[in-house]
């Protein structure tokens, strides 16, 4: 997701004062840990990095004395993933992640390098978010919903074209299954991430984008794109006069999306409830979730076992459309 908060893109937590003040004092050294960790595998400025950074400064001097975010990008966050797969099971450092990771890619991956049911526990989501599909300059105003968008597609197959932030991610398949459920061809465009994919639908260089509300919702604000429609069960509070999906016919295409804390297998259950309360506390601050709104995350933590039961009907509800789409990460 685009953030335009340019002082959280700077921020780092490094957590230096904290930990110089629990070496000096004996006390405090004894109450907590010195060092905990937030990995994540998404760069710095992106929707999920703010959230970690707002969570790692709530939880430092009560979890640890110092929290830090450690961005480990690259091989679609595997490296992430990996890391703290192989970290000491001590409940010091999560893992932070969107759906895809945990819920999509054992169904998409032949070889993925982790089993989420069996490598992490899940402690807390973190903040869900909705997709939502808009048009640019490439489709004529006139196009106001996804029942003018599918007409206008099968209108003009050459043009019928959507970006999303990755190939197999969740804008990725909500695209495909708007176009099966609506009979239309629409051609999928992969970008690596949000940001190209909404800057050439918003400069006309394909038709639509299909990605979280809050990389779209400035643009839309702005007139430079339109949002024709939104994933949630009910209408997004981001963005109120925007029917869904559902309400537009296409009840299939109801998609919720999330960020959650993961600890590694093997974790004593003392330190995951002292992760899971400590996360909830931070998840619960008025001024994270004022922050994120922004970005269009409603921040709110959950118990391990509501998480652990979410991730599992998750990834039992995308096998069959990832098998019917019949799309797979290794080809």
């Amino acid at each position: 997701m685009i953030v335009k908060d340019a002082v959280s893109r700077r921020r780092m937590v490094t957590g230096t004062a904290g930990l110089a003040a629990s070496l000096a004092c004996p006390a405090l050294r004894a109450q907590v840990p010195p060092l905990a960790r937030i990995v994540i595998g998404s760069g710095p400025g992106s929707a999920i990095d703010v959230l970690a950074r707002r969570v790692a400064e709530k939880l430092q001097a009560g979890y640890a004395a110092a929290v830090v975010v450690e961005n480990k990008t690259g091989a679609s966050g595997q490296l992430a993933v990996g890391a703290v797969k192989a970290a000491p099971a001590d409940g010091l450092t999560l893992l932070l992640v969107p759906t895809p990771y945990m819920a999509i890619f054992p169904h998409t991956y032949k070889k993925l390098p982790y089993k989420p049911d069996e490598d992490f526990i899940a402690v807390s989501r973190a903040a869900t978010l909705n997709l939502g599909l808009a048009v640019g300059p490439a489709v004529p105003p006139e196009v106001k919903g996804l029942r003018d968008f599918a007409a206008w597609c099968r209108e003009n197959p050459a043009k019928a074209s959507f970006g999303s932030p990755a190939a197999g991610s969740t804008p990725h398949f909500a695209g495909v299954m708007l176009a099966r459920a609506a009979n239309f061809r629409l051609e999928h465009v992969p970008y690596r991430g949000p940001t190209p994919a909404v800057q050439d639908m918003v400069g006309g260089q394909i038709a639509a984008a299909c990605t979280a509300i809050g990389d779209v919702h400035s643009f839309a604000a702005a007139g430079k794109c339109r949002l024709l429609g939104t994933s949630g069960a009910r209408r997004s509070r981001f963005a109120p006069d925007i029917a869904t999906f559902a309400e537009q016919g296409i009840g299939d295409v109801v998609i919720e999306d999330w960020f959650g804390f993961f600890l590694a297998a093997g974790t004593p259950a003392a330190q995951i409830g002292r992760a899971s309360t400590a996360l909830r506390a931070a998840l619960g601050r008025p001024d994270i979730q004022q922050a994120m709104e922004q970005s269009c995350l409603e921040v709110q933590g959950s118990t391990p076992e509501a998480f652990s039961a979410q991730v599992k009907a998750d990834t039992a509800r995308w096998a069959p459309v990832v098998k019917a789409i019949g799309f797979t990460a290794d080809s």
